[in-house]
Formats: structure tokens, sequence, C-alpha cells
């Protein structure tokens, strides 16, 4: 894939993110106006954090079952129910990393759909922690996330000890999704080398808290 050539383009797949616990309505007041001066496409904050004013062409996103992904899928589910009913356009959910290792991927795809039945027309980005994962289960989480009607697979929420996106990650994502999903790559991108690195493997969306930097970077 031909990564997007200018800062335009860049800023155009960047959901401006911040998921730290102890941030408040003015710091995510601050991410809003940040994100639509370097013309982001969402910002992405915590549940407990909506709804949040937007300007037009901005768009809200926020997380479910974060960041550990060991809740009851009933839970997530009512989480991103009342996410959307407060605005969440789009809504990131943690996988359930025990039943990845156990490898019981029908009960990793039946959660995810519990998940996207209650988003309803959100969109659904499925977070699978590639850093702790094998080729093999990430391959089988991307599976599973495409059966069960997911929109995105996504590499990381930033916060697990293994690590963020990888470029190996990503082009492996992207090539078993195919194009029928996005593939967003998240959790530590600081700058311009390492977000163009993540398109050219793939990625159709980029999860960064440091946008002003990679974007200032590619000036």
């Amino acid at each position: 894939m031909t990564a997007p050539a200018s800062r335009a383009d860049v800023a155009a797949v960047i959901d401006h993110t911040l998921l730290t616990p102890e941030a408040t309505a003015d710091q995510v007041a601050d991410l809003v106006a940040e994100a639509a001066e370097l013309g982001c496409w969402s910002v992405c904050v915590s549940p407990s954090l909506l709804p949040a004013d937007l300007p037009a062409g901005l768009h809200l996103a926020t997380v479910v079952g974060f960041p550990s992904g060991a809740h009851a899928a009933e839970v997530k589910a009512a989480e991103a129910a009342r996410a959307v009913a407060a605005g969440a356009e789009e809504v990131d959910m943690v996988v359930n990393l025990g039943l990845v290792k156990a490898g019981d991927f029908a009960a990793v795809a039946e959660e995810i759909a519990e998940v996207k039945r209650a988003c309803g027309t959100a969109l659904l980005k499925v977070i699978i922690e590639s850093a702790a994962l094998d080729d093999a289960e990430i391959v089988a989480c991307c599976r599973a996330a495409e059966d069960a009607g997911a929109d995105y697979v996504k590499t990381s929420t930033g916060f697990h000890p293994a690590g963020g996106a990888s470029a190996h990650a990503v082009r492996l994502m992207a090539d078993t999704v195919g194009g029928r999903l996005g593939v967003k790559a998240s959790g530590g991108i600081r700058d311009a080398a390492a977000a163009r690195e993540m398109l050219a493997a793939g990625a159709t969306r980029l999860g960064l808290s440091s946008s002003r930097a990679v974007l200032e970077g590619l000036d």
C-alpha cells in the first residue's frame, strides 16, 4: 500500500486520542480544538467523558472493555450502547485475550457480534493487542472480527506491557482482512516516520496521542 503523501492526507485518518485515566472534561475540550485545527478524522476519549461538543466534520470515538478486555460480553455491549446513546459514532472494543489464548475463537466472534449489535449504526473497531499475540492468533482474531461483522481491526490499546503497533502486525492484519475491514494502527506511534511505516504496511486509520508531533514531522 502507498502511504498518504501529504500532511492533510495523514491528518484525515487520525483518531486524535486521550485515554489517560486522569483525563478531564477541560482536557477533552482542548483535544477537540486541537483535532479540529489539525484536520483529524476524530477524537477518541473514554466513555465517562461523553458526550462531547464537536465542530462539524469531526467525529467522536470511544472505547469499551478498556484497557484489559477482561469484561463480560454483556458489560461491553451495555457500555457500547450507552456510548452510542451519548453520541459516539465509533466504538473501539478490546477483545477478550483470555479467550484468544485459549483458542476459543467462536466465543471471541460471539462477543464481538454482541457488541456490534449494541453499536447499531456506529462503526466497531476490534482491538486485538497484537503485540501480545503470535501470528496465528493475530490471523484468527482478524477472521473472528470479520465473521462477527466488525468494521475495523486495531492493533493495540497502548496500555499493554507487551507493546503497541508494529509494521509486521499491521501488514499481517491487512493481508488477512484483504480490504474488507479497515486496519487501525495504535500504540507507540509518536513520529512521522512511524506513522508512514504503519500506513505503508496497510493501516487505514491511526490512533495517536502525539498527532501534532507526527504531523509537524511531515512539513
